[in-house]
């Protein structure tokens, strides 16, 4: 499942950024491309200018004005009431890039003519200032120009003429800068592609660990809940064929169960609405000292009966109330004890410490001298299930109480670690 949703991320991720690239590049070849041919563009209107002052002014046209104007960029030709000029025949021997120079005239004097309003060949007496059209010129055959009509009156004729642009340099210079971002863009696609395999790699990796841990966690829930599970259906089924006064025995053994079943699913409840951040709690002024008391009196009983020594410290000096969840800090403390008095050796000594610290903070200290837990298994003991020793049976815990207990110093914003207790013993510290 993984590797496919590796794949469909890898190829979305490189889809989407990659289409970002290609648009974003479109856009800047759009506008670079415009820009350019605007310029262009404003470069022949102002030699268009140029020319209409020098014919407007000039009452000859010189040989190498003309010359210069045919050998360099722009088709120019001439009519002189309609008819072409002798220096025309000079320019087309030699143009030599513009061999249908003429067609080209021709097709612009009809464009201008038709759409613009402009014949360069009329004989119109009354035309006073020199008329011209600026256009683009489509040829199927030579491609795009700019190009431009002019009209002078000279006496009673007048004087015509077109100017011409070929576009073909500055369109191969745009086919060659769109091949090159092309190559550019499938280049960065390519890095985009391997980018997005290795991120998306790296991102499923958490996932991954989940989706390991939540199988994990539901098989060891399901393992859990099956034992007491089989052992309150035996006991039914012995109940059955059971004397009345054996009954009583199995029913305690069946309440035990189901109580025991109960504690567990409280604790899966607790983790899940952990894990979906639902796990609200209610903060509220909470004498540390005076829950502190009662559990040390909840849990004497169970210690006494266990043989373990369970003492208590307090404070010398009054403390103030602690602003936090006191049902929830009882049940964190709760499984501190628990987990102390069942790894504690007969005769041995577990101590409930709560002192305060500087900045208004306060610890719950649970230590005894019991067999400790190794330094390889400290970062392990919280995690859900986890048993420092796992052919301990222990009917009473299920690996789940200080799972539970960090995550509720997590909500208060604390801190739950462990340490050894100095002669031997493991020292649970809880920092509100």
């Amino acid at each position: 499942m993984f590797h496919r949703l590796h794949r469909q991320m890898t190829l979305f991720c490189t889809l989407v950024t990659g289409s970002i690239l290609v648009i974003m590049t479109v856009l800047c070849l759009f506008l670079s491309e415009k820009s350019m041919r605007e310029t262009l563009r404003q470069s022949f209107l102002n030699d268009v200018n140029s020319i209409i002052v020098r014919l407007s002014s000039q009452k000859t046209i010189g040989h190498q004005w003309l010359t210069e104007m045919g050998n360099g960029r722009y088709i120019l030709n001439l009519y002189d009431n309609g008819s072409p000029l002798l220096h025309n025949s000079l320019f087309q021997a030699q143009d030599k890039a513009a061999t249908n120079r003429e067609s080209l005239c021709q097709l612009a004097i009809e464009t201008a003519a038709q759409q613009y309003s402009l014949d360069i060949f009329s004989q119109r007496s009354n035309r006073v200032f020199p008329e011209h059209r600026e256009f683009l010129l489509q040829d199927s055959e030579e491609g795009q120009y700019f190009a431009a009509t002019l009209l002078f009156p000279r006496g009673e004729g007048s004087l015509g003429a077109v100017v011409m642009l070929s576009l073909a340099a500055q369109n191969h210079q745009f086919a060659m800068q769109r091949l090159l971002f092309a190559g550019i863009d499938l280049v960065g696609i390519a890095m985009l592609l391997v980018f997005a395999w290795f991120f998306t790699k790296r991102m499923l990796v958490p996932l991954k660990e989940s989706r390991e841990k939540q199988v994990q966690f539901v098989s060891a829930a399901s393992h859990e809940l099956r034992s007491p599970l089989a052992v309150m259906l035996s006991n039914l089924s012995a109940m059955e064929k059971a004397d009345p006064q054996e009954r009583r025995q199995f029913q305690e053994t069946i309440r035990a169960e189901g109580n025991r079943m109960a504690r567990l699913i409280d604790d899966l409840l607790a983790l899940a609405n952990a894990d979906s951040h639902s796990w609200s709690i209610c903060q509220r002024p909470t004498e540390l000292d005076t829950l502190a008391l009662n559990l040390y009196e909840k849990y004497s009983r169970p210690a006494y009966e266990k043989q373990v020594q369970l003492t208590i410290a307090l404070p010398e000096e009054g403390i103030p109330p602690t602003q936090c969840d006191g049902d929830r800090i009882e049940q964190a403390v709760s499984a501190l004890i628990s987990n102390a008095l069942s790894y504690t050796p007969c005769g041995g000594k577990v101590e409930l410490i709560l002192s305060q610290l500087g900045g208004g903070q306060m610890m719950f200290t649970v230590q005894d001298n019991g067999p400790g837990i190794p330094d390889r298994e400290k970062p392990l003991i919280f995690q859900r299930f986890y048993r420092a020793d796992p052919s301990r049976q222990d009917r009473e815990h299920f690996g789940l109480g200080l799972c539970v207990a960090q995550e509720i110093a997590l909500l208060h914003r604390g801190k739950l670690w462990v340490e050894d207790t100095p002669g031997g013993g493991a020292c649970f510290k809880l920092v509100l």
